[in-house]
């Protein structure tokens, strides 16, 4: 089945891409969930036509996501958790606290456009998150996870 997304839907696509899904996932999810609309030729043309109006909105933004790119790629981040026996963590570090380590210096982002190595760390080290700025977008965002003080 032929699907136009109206929405973004992890792991499927983006807003205004034409995917090819199962027809029970379309049929019952997604056209229900306001997420997506057959494609139709028409529905096509009309899809086609707002793309070609959007390019230009969509060069800025992309240019405005690089710049946001390079301004966290140059971040020194780290982020401290309570550390158990040699270097592992109680608990785990996720894309929450990565986002939070982000906003503290000044850039708010939203916890669903990062990913952590594994999803979760647990110990401690340098590692790196990758952040979706845009579709066309995607930083890497080093970061360490450091020993709280007691």
């Amino acid at each position: 089945m032929e699907l136009i997304l109206k929405k973004d839907v992890e792991n499927l696509g983006f807003a205004d891409d034409v995917v090819e899904v199962k027809n029970g996932y379309g049929r019952n999810f997604l056209i229900p969930g306001g997420f997506a609309v057959l494609a139709t030729p028409s529905a096509k043309k009309v899809l086609e036509e707002t793309l070609k109006q959007r390019a230009f909105k969509e060069k800025k933004e992309i240019e405005d996501a690089e710049k946001i790119a390079k301004k966290i790629a140059a971040f020194e981040i780290k982020i401290a958790a309570k550390v158990g026996s040699g270097d592992k963590l109680f608990g785990s570090v996720s894309n929450a606290d990565v986002s939070e380590a982000l906003a503290k210096e000044g850039v708010e982002l939203e916890k669903k456009f990062i990913t952590v190595p594994g999803g979760t760390i647990k110990r401690l080290g340098q590692y790196e998150a990758s952040v979706r700025l845009h579709r066309a977008v995607i930083a890497n965002v080093p970061f360490e996870i450091v020993a709280q003080a007691k």
